[in-house]
């Protein structure tokens, strides 16, 4: 009789032997072909590290001793040296203008006139009630020399005649006030006022403006106060003209310090003979100092600026090759393309002024004479 269990049961144990040896093959395989990958890398890998590595062309510059002018900074604002609104003393209906508005002025000049009809016949019988009065006068003093009238009586006419030639003189100078005219050489502003308007006093008729010279007014902390004299150069660039410095001096320095701000206030003057320069105007100001200061200085496009701190390539050269390393400074002040250097490297170093992006540390390099730039540094 056939044992049909045995023989299932044999048949079962032959499929987990053939998946057992399928499963050995394959793992056995990618072995193999792991092992073949990792001896292929290793390959290439010592190739790689066979080649040659091409040397990478910069430009190069020198690290300079440059001798560089202290100045102070600051911010200010223009204003006139007169600026007032023009206004009238006495009320009246204004009968002539004779000016236009944003018209050049002279002192004396002009402006416009009130009426004075009534005004000029009140003076009129002033001045005819003055006469009458001296003529009492001369009599009284005739008089009083004969004995016919007392002293007292004479003092009377005498006191008339004072009076009415005071009120007179009054009513005149009242009629004169009626023609306003300009109180100093200017530029005049946006008329405010119009022909037959009635005017009380103290009415604002147009702004007057002296613009030559005009005045720069500033202010900068009390620790530079002995840096600054009477008479000293300052730079000042408005927005108004983009890259333009106009340049003044110091006339006037406040004697006393400010409490709350710890500043003392400084005035200049410009000459602004073209009348560029307005009142209000900010200005960005840089007063030269008595002084200057030795700094080493690079070309600012040497620099690689970044959050955790700037850094140069420094050429280091061994015989006839070059390489460079990556060096940290410390940068402070700019000007004119080239960039101030307080800390990390040395008079005379050569640093790479073009094409470090590229490079890495203990690179070979090679410098490329015609766009070298070390020539520029002893320039300014």
């Amino acid at each position: 009789m056939i044992n049909w269990a045995a023989i299932l049961q044999n048949g079962y144990q032959l499929k987990l032997f053939i998946r057992a040896a399928l499963v050995g093959i394959i793992a056995l395989g990618l072995w193999f072909a792991m092992q073949l990958l990792v001896v292929k890398k290793e390959r290439d890998l010592a190739a790689f590290a066979m080649q040659v590595r091409p040397v990478a062309t910069i430009a190069a510059a020198e690290v300079a001793n440059e001798s560089w002018q202290r100045y102070l900074y600051s911010i200010g604002s223009f204003s006139a040296v007169q600026d007032v609104d023009v206004t009238n003393e006495v009320e009246g209906k204004v009968t002539s203008i004779q000016f236009e508005s944003g018209q050049k002025i002279n002192a004396g000049d002009v402006l416009l006139t009130l009426d004075t009809s009534v005004d000029n016949a009140e003076l009129e019988a002033l001045i005819a009630e003055q006469r009458l009065n001296e003529l009492q006068f001369e009599r009284s003093k005739r008089l009083v020399a004969e004995n016919t009238i007392s002293k007292s009586e004479f003092d009377i006419a005498a006191a008339e005649r004072d009076s009415a030639t005071a009120t007179a003189r009054a009513k005149a100078a009242s009629v004169r006030k009626k023609t306003i005219r300009a109180p100093f050489s200017g530029i005049l502003g946006i008329r405010k006022i119009d022909l037959g308007e009635y005017l009380d006093s103290g009415s604002e008729i147009v702004s007057l403006q002296m613009l030559q010279p005009i005045y720069l007014d500033f202010a900068v902390p009390e620790r530079f106060i002995s840096l600054v004299s009477i008479g000293q150069l300052i730079e000042a660039e408005v927005q108004a003209y983009p890259g333009e410095i106009f340049r003044g001096t110091v006339t006037a320095v406040d004697p006393g310090i400010e409490r709350a701000t710890r500043n003392f206030r400084i005035r200049g003057s410009f000459e602004n003979a073209d009348r560029r320069l307005r009142p209000g105007m900010f200005a960005e100001i840089r007063g030269t100092v008595p002084k200057r200061d030795e700094v080493l200085t690079i070309p600012e496009i040497a620099v690689a600026y970044a959050p955790y701190g700037d850094s140069v390539f420094v050429i280091d050269r061994k015989g006839d090759e070059l390489s460079v390393s990556r060096r940290q400074i410390t940068t402070g002040e700019v000007r004119g393309g080239r960039v101030a250097v307080l800390s990390g490297l040395s008079a005379g170093d050569q640093i790479v002024s073009a094409g470090h992006n590229k490079l890495r540390n203990g690179m070979k390099v090679q410098i490329d004479e015609a766009d070298e730039i070390s020539s520029v540094v002893g320039g300014r």
